[in-house]
This record gives structure tokens, C-alpha cells and sequence, in this order.
């Protein structure tokens, strides 16, 4: 499985001639917005790019439609029904959008405001893109996913194989901070990371690779770093931002694992956060695993596998604040239709 995960970054940008998709980003303006949407003109199955934001969205499209690969970009605003043109007919939607984490500010902290962006863009989702695969990246995604699930309930189009929190940042950290300490490429260094986005809830499989004997100090310093490696990158932009462009990488990654799925290509296999049969018995509607994406989404859930004593535990915290996570998103949408 680990070894499946690892090819896919190989072939992130890899092409076949009949495939075409169109692809549209909300909030593709903005700090993760821009970086990813290059990235996904890159993407040779992107044939069609919408970007949407509430300004700027056509400049960004301006600038990176003078890159040489062969697709359209467009940019929409709120004016004219963009949105509607934006999402319409896109096989896949990926949802950036919102406001950024600022110094000393949680996951937590960034809801109301981006619950209700995420609310919104749902519904559009749900009228003028009911089959398209939705990627979500605006936090916290703990509980925007669900949000979006409550949404498309409501109006009749959910489809849990194709809803997807993208968690692929944390992996993407992982293979990077083990690398670091034990002196290696981090391209030969997968790392399963299973649970949630955000803080506890992120779940480092390091006793699944070839690591599994770290010294404590270095084991505990290393789970830290990468439940809360965000932070870093916020100190460090003095809150002038937060994490854009690796999670913009990130994004580009997941996405063109989703295409690769959409396009019948084998073993294309990421963790993400997906309405889950894991742990539903004890109250954990959605839970981030290896997943198998295909043609119709998320073929195949898989289990957790062997975990060390210390991974049970952090994966029974992670359950417990999930769980919560959770219902507060689906309580959002109750409250606020």
C-alpha cells in the first residue's frame, strides 16, 4: 500500500490521451488559489480550467493561460453567474476558499467565517456540478467536510464516494520531517497518516515504515512536528500568512490522484478524509485512510493495518475529537440552511 502511495506523487502530472476533464477551483485568487491552479494547468487531463473567486479570478486565469499546455482557462467573479459557469459540467471541484490562519489561531478559530463560505459553494456544487468529485482544502476540514455532505443531503445529491478532505499536506510533511531525521530522501520515505486535519487528529503510521525503532525523544518531537507543522509556517510568515504553497502542492497532488482514478488508472491509492464505515459503530461518520480512488471515486477504503501501542492511542484521541469535529459541522448546517 505505502509503496502504491508513493508512486502516485511520481505520476502526479502524468497524461493519456483520452482523458479530458474539467476542472474548477473556488477561491483561485488566493494564497493556496493561485500556486494550485498552476499547478493544475500543468495537468495534462485538465483540458478545461474555470477558476472562481469574488475578485481577481479572471487576471489569475489571464496569467496562467500563457502556459504552454493544452487547456482552456477562464476566470469567473460573482458577476454575470459565474459561479454557475465556473462549476458546470466540472468533473472535478476543489475548494480553497476562505480566510488564512493567522499567529496564535486554531483550525477551529477559521469556522464560522469559513463554514459559511463552504456552506455556499456547496449548494452551487450541489446545482450546477451534482456529479463532480469535490476536493476539500478550506479548514477546518475536520468539519467543512461534513458541512458539505449535510449540504448535499439536503438537496438530494450526495455521493459519498466522491466527496474527499484533503489531508495529503500531512503526508506530504510527514515524508519530509522523517527525512530529516533519520537522513534520507524523503521521495523514498512514505508515510501513511490516517485520522483527521488538524492538530491530535493527525495520526503518523510510523510504525509501518522503515523507521519503526526511532528513539522516543526523536519519535515524540517528529509526531508533534507534523500534527502541528502548520504552525511553523505561520510564525515564520509573521502572520502575513500561512501554509500556501506546500499545501497548494498538496492540493495539486490529491487532485490529480482523483483524475487518475476518473481515468481507470490502477493502484491509485491516497489517505483522505471520506465518509468512512471504519468507525462508524462508534460514532465517526467521516475518518482519513488509504483510500483506492477510481472511475467512480473512492473504490476501495482500507483499514488501518497493524499499528504500534502508541498509534492506538493517539487513533482512539483522534476518534474522540472527530467525533465532535464532526457534529459541529453537521450542527452549522442545521443552524444555519
Amino acid at each position: 500500500m505505502l509503496s502504491s502511495i508513493s508512486k502516485v506523487s511520481a505520476r502526479q502530472f502524468s497524461s493519456t490521451a483520452s482523458s479530458a476533464y474539467k476542472v474548477a477551483i473556488a477561491g483561485a485568487a488566493g494564497g493556496i488559489g493561485q500556486p494550485l491552479s498552476l499547478l493544475m494547468k500543468l495537468n495534462h487531463k485538465v483540458t478545461d480550467l474555470a477558476l472562481y473567486d469574488l475578485r481577481n479570478a479572471p487576471g489569475v486565469a489571464a496569467d496562467v493561460s500563457h502556459v504552454p499546455t493544452n487547456s482552456t482557462v477562464k476566470g469567473y467573479g460573482p458577476e454575470d453567474d459565474g459561479l454557475a459557469q465556473a462549476f458546470s459540467n466540472a468533473d472535478v471541484v476543489i475548494i480553497p476558499a476562505g480566510v488564512p490562519r493567522k499567529p496564535g489561531m486554531t483550525r477551529d478559530d477559521l469556522f464560522n467565517t469559513n463554514a459559511s463560505i463552504v456552506r455556499d459553494l456547496a449548494k452551487a456544487v450541489a446545482e450546477y456540478a451534482p456529479n463532480a468529485a469535490i476536493c476539500v482544502i478550506s479548514n477546518p476540514v475536520n468539519s467543512t467536510v461534513p458541512i458539505v455532505a449535510e449540504v448535499l443531503k439536503s438537496k438530494g445529491t450526495y455521493n459519498p464516494k466522491k466527496l474527499f478532505g484533503v489531508t495529503t499536506l500531512d503526508v506530504l510533511r510527514s515524508s519530509r520531517f522523517l527525512s530529516e531525521v533519520v537522513g534520507t530522501d524523503p521521495n523514498h520515505e512514505p508515510v501513511t497518516v490516517v485520522g483527521g486535519h488538524s492538530g491530535i487528529t493527525i495520526v503518523p503510521l510510523l510504525s509501518q515504515t522503515n523507521h519503526k525503532d526511532l528513539p522516543k525523544d526523536k519519535y515524540d518531537a517528529l509526531v508533534h512536528r507534523i500534527q502541528f507543522g502548520g504552525d511553523e509556517v505561520v510564525q515564520a510568515k509573521n502572520g502575513a500568512g500561512s501554509a500556501t504553497l506546500s499545501m497548494a502542492q498538496a492540493g495539486a497532488r490529491f487532485a490529480s490522484s482523483v483524475l487518475n482514478g476518473l481515468a481507470g488508472e490502477a493502484d491509485v491509492v491516497e489517505p483522505t478524509f471520506v465518509d468512512s464505515p471504519l468507525f462508524k459503530a462508534e460514532g465517526v461518520e467521516f475518518f482519513s485512510s488509504p483510500v483506492t480512488l477510481g472511475t467512480e471515486g473512492v473504490k476501495k477504503i482500507h483499514a488501518l493495518g497493524s499499528l504500534s501501542s502508541a498509534e492506538e492511542e493517539m487513533v482512539a484521541t483522534a476518534k474522540e475529537t472527530l467525533i465532535k469535529n464532526i457534529a459541529k459541522g453537521v450542527e452549522f448546517v442545521k443552524a444555519n440552511p
